[in-house]
C-alpha cells in the first residue's frame, strides 16, 4: 500500500469520525463520507453504498444511547414509524441497485440540494403561532411521509436526518425528542438497506472498515453532546455544509 493510499484512508477516518458525530447531532453525516470515499477512487453509487454500510454501526450506537428520548408523533406510534422505516429502507436499497452508476452520479447533486432545502425550511421556515397550531398530521399522512423518507434513505442516505427532523417538526415533536427519534429511525431504515447491500458486491471493504471505525468514535462523542449543543447554531452549520457540498457536486458533475 503506497503513501498516497494511506493518506486517503487517514483522511477517510477523520471524515467518518466527523460524520458519525454530525449524524447524532443534526444529520447529514454521509455528506462528509460520500466525497471522502469518492476521493479513494470509487464511483458515486459504490461510495454511497459503502458509506451507508460504514455509518450503520455508528447510527445504531448513537440511536441506542439516545433511545429514551425517542418518541412517536401525535397520530403515529414510535413502533409504527420503525416498521415503516424498515420497509422503506429495503425498497430504496433495491431501487438503488437497479439504477446505473452513471445515472446515479448525475442525480447526486440534486439529491443533496433537495435535502438541504428541506432541512433549512424545517429548521427556519415559518413556525405556527400560538393558537394556530391546527390539527396534527393524520396517521395516513405521517406514515406516507415517513415511508417516502425511508425509501429515499435506503436509496441515497444523504440528508435523511434533515428530512426526518423537518417532518418531525411539522408533527410537533419537541426538538430534543426529534433528534433522538431520527437517530433511531435512521438506523431502522438503514438496517434493511445494509442487509441488501452486504450481498450486492458493491461494498469496498477496506474503505468501509476504516470509515466504520471512525464513525463509531464520532457517533459516541456526538450522542453524548446531543443535549449540550446550541441547536440554532448547529442547524446553521449543517445548512452551510449542505450548500457548499451542493455547489461542489454541481461543479464536479
Amino acid at each position: 500500500m503506497d503513501q498516497a493510499h494511506l493518506l486517503q484512508l487517514a483522511i477517510l477516518f477523520v471524515a467518518a469520525a466527523w460524520a458519525g458525530a454530525q449524524n447524532q447531532l443534526a444529520g447529514g453525516g454521509s455528506f462528509i463520507t460520500l466525497p471522502a470515499l469518492i476521493l479513494t477512487g470509487m464511483d458515486a453509487r459504490a461510495a454511497n453504498i459503502t458509506s451507508t454500510v460504514a455509518l450503520f454501526p455508528g447510527q445504531v450506537t448513537g440511536g441506542w444511547i439516545g433511545r429514551k428520548l425517542a418518541s412517536g408523533t401525535e397520530s403515529l406510534s414510535f413502533k409504527a414509524l420503525t416498521v415503516i422505516s424498515l420497509i422503506g429502507g429495503a425498497i430504496g436499497a433495491v431501487l438503488l441497485l437497479w439504477t446505473p452508476s452513471g445515472v446515479f452520479a448525475q442525480m447526486v447533486p440534486w439529491l443533496v440540494l433537495f435535502a438541504t432545502v428541506a432541512y433549512a425550511w424545517g429548521s427556519f421556515g415559518r413556525k405556527p403561532q400560538a393558537g394556530e397550531e391546527g390539527k396534527p398530521l393524520s396517521a395516513v399522512v405521517a406514515g406516507t411521509v415517513q415511508m417516502g423518507i425511508a425509501i429515499y434513505g435506503g436509496y441515497f442516505g444523504g440528508g435523511i436526518g434533515f428530512l426526518m427532523l423537518a417532518a418531525l417538526a411539522l408533527s410537533r415533536v419537541p426538538v430534543r425528542a426529534a433528534g433522538a427519534t431520527k437517530n433511531v429511525l435512521a438506523g431502522a431504515m438503514n438496517f434493511t438497506a445494509v442487509l441488501i447491500f452486504l450481498f450486492s458486491g458493491q461494498v469496498r471493504w477496506l474503505a468501509c472498515a476504516v470509515a466504520c471505525a471512525g464513525a463509531l468514535v464520532g457517533s459516541v462523542f456526538g450522542a453524548r453532546l446531543l443535549s449540550r449543543v446550541d441547536e440554532k447554531m448547529l442547524r446553521l452549520v449543517v445548512i452551510v455544509i449542505g450548500v457548499l457540498l451542493t455547489i461542489g457536486l454541481f461543479l464536479r458533475a
